[in-house]
């Protein structure tokens, strides 16, 4: 049984029909939100980052979300192999307690368990990620406007009642209440056409880098919004994913090259309201200069569960820590399959492996 499948939209498709892959072919690398589900792909972060691409020379864009932000940071980091295995470890071992008398933790709970983790997983290694000599970082947050501009309960669950509503008669109608803000470690032009979608672009820094990865990773109602970022508009500023959950960008900007996209799934859906419909989970012309790495789907069903990680093993193994990382654990280590597949058809770039995204 395959474990990876290889999809590409229409350049790419030619692209790598006539020419295959190579290093120096990637001008951008997205990394999508999926909390957990992203574990699945670590081995082919490591095998991407610690080896492949460091063949090559040339400037790559590192676009990501939630624990796309976190992967993208670490590939940043000097030993990018061992920032990845301690990512992987950090992620599958985080423990949270839960009150007497309620379902699950505080947000404020979380929020500090989870910023105290992000924090020691870059602290005074921040410098060192923003100045990469070749990997442009780019980081996405969601900005809540009106009543999402202030995270307490009652206004965030009326607006994203409204928020639900706008989105679902159309995704530029979600801009009312959530902006897509983009953090970039060096100035220059987005990689990305940012005209679907209210967008502000913001300079990360290493007076906001924790602020912004925690708020990147902050899920409304389970972590608390991050406040008055450094250097952004005031405001309550959540997950990324919010707005882009699989980061389906229009990256038609012509400037040609692959971008490269290591996904737990084949479907790039835009933002995370749109998880229940169906209609927007379709590839579209954005996405011509993409290769999506992804899990077969009767591959996944062999993994514990039958599924990749997600956020339900939470209360499925409540208080069991033990038991939720060793079911993590098992996936994360059954990802080597997508990696050494990936490396398998790199030696020999078969055009029969490429199907249409």
């Amino acid at each position: 049984m395959p474990a990876l499948r290889l999809y590409a939209g229409r350049r790419a498709r030619r692209h790598l029909e006539q020419h295959g892959l190579r290093p120096e072919h990637v001008r951008l690398v997205a990394a999508a939100a999926g909390g957990p589900k992203g574990l699945i792909l670590g081995a082919l972060d490591r095998f991407i980052f610690a080896s492949w691409l460091a063949q090559s020379s040339q400037p790559v864009h590192l676009l990501g979300a939630s624990i796309g932000a976190w992967r993208m940071g670490a590939a940043c980091l000097d030993d990018p192999a061992a920032a990845f295995a301690r990512l992987e470890h950090d992620y599958i071992h985080q423990e949270y307690e839960t009150p007497p008398g309620r379902a699950a933790p505080t947000a404020e709970h979380v929020s500090q368990r989870f910023g105290a983790l992000v924090e020691g997983f870059f602290r005074e290694r921040v410098r060192a990620v923003l100045a990469h000599p070749r990997y442009r970082l780019h980081l996405f947050a969601s900005r809540g406007r009106h009543l999402l501009s202030r995270d307490t309960r009652p206004r965030l669950v009326a607006g994203y009642l409204g928020a639900v509503m706008a989105n679902s008669l159309r995704r530029r109608w979600l801009g009312h209440w959530l902006e897509r803000v983009v953090f970039s470690a060096r100035e220059g032009t987005l990689p990305f056409a940012a005209g679907d979608y209210p967008t502000i672009r913001c300079a990360l820094t290493e007076a906001n880098f924790m602020q912004v990865m925690l708020a990147s990773c902050s899920i409304p109602f389970v972590l608390k919004a991050v406040t008055d970022i450094p250097g952004a508009p005031a405001g309550a500023y959540c997950d990324g994913g919010i707005t882009d959950y699989h980061l389906h960008l229009d990256y038609n900007t012509g400037s040609g090259g692959i971008v490269l996209y290591p996904h737990f799934q084949k479907a790039l859906v835009p933002g995370w309201l749109d998880k229940w419909l169906p209609r927007r989970h379709r590839a579209t012309h954005f996405l011509d200069d993409v290769l999506v790495l992804a899990p077969d789907a009767a591959w996944v069903r062999t993994l514990p569960n039958g599924k990749l990680p997600d956020r339900t093993d939470f209360p499925r193994y409540g208080s069991d820590l033990a038991a939720r990382a060793a079911a993590w654990t098992t996936a994360a280590r059954a990802g080597a399959a997508l990696q050494e597949e990936f490396a398998d058809w790199l030696r020999q770039p078969t055009p029969d492996r490429i199907e249409a995204l």
